[in-house]
């Protein structure tokens, strides 16, 4: 396919994130890229919720989130499903590669989040990809694994 859009597998993100701003942007972001937004939500309950009632391809969460919660849970609620998470914060977790794709650092640009989406997209079909500047690629593993 010489220029035919290429196979996508992410198409459905879930957006996790307390910060306000950066939830309005990353959802205008990611929407005005062509990716459907299943939910913006801020809370760990919340979110399992979605996970729960809708098709959801990716959860893109901060680590740390309201009420003392983090997406750490989340990413392994997540992983249960079969559901790939890719954390986006300011805050590292230290064990992000046993339960994330990867992780993107904040501050990032539009341009930084949309690439770093399209790297796990091509990186969960299991292409060899170039991580972009602040984003860290991890092993995908089964459930089972």
């Amino acid at each position: 396919m010489l220029f035919g859009k290429r196979k996508q597998v992410v198409k459905r993100i879930l957006i996790v994130e307390d910060e306000p701003l950066t939830a309005f942007d990353n959802e205008n972001i990611l929407g005005d890229a062509g990716y459907e937004i299943v939910a913006t939500v801020d809370d760990l309950d919340e979110a399992l919720n979605v996970l729960d009632r809708e098709e959801v391809h990716l959860v893109l969460s901060d680590v740390r989130l309201r009420k003392q919660q983090t997406g750490i849970d989340l990413a392994r609620a997540a992983r249960e499903k079969g559901i790939p998470t890719m954390f986006a914060t300011g805050h590292a977790y230290p064990g992000a590669a046993e339960i994330a794709v990867g992780c993107l650092l904040k501050p990032y640009s539009d341009r930084q989040l949309c690439k770093a989406i399209e790297c796990v997209d091509r990186h969960l079909q299991g292409h060899k990809v170039k991580a972009p500047k602040g984003l860290e690629l991890f092993v995908v593993l089964k459930k089972s694994e």
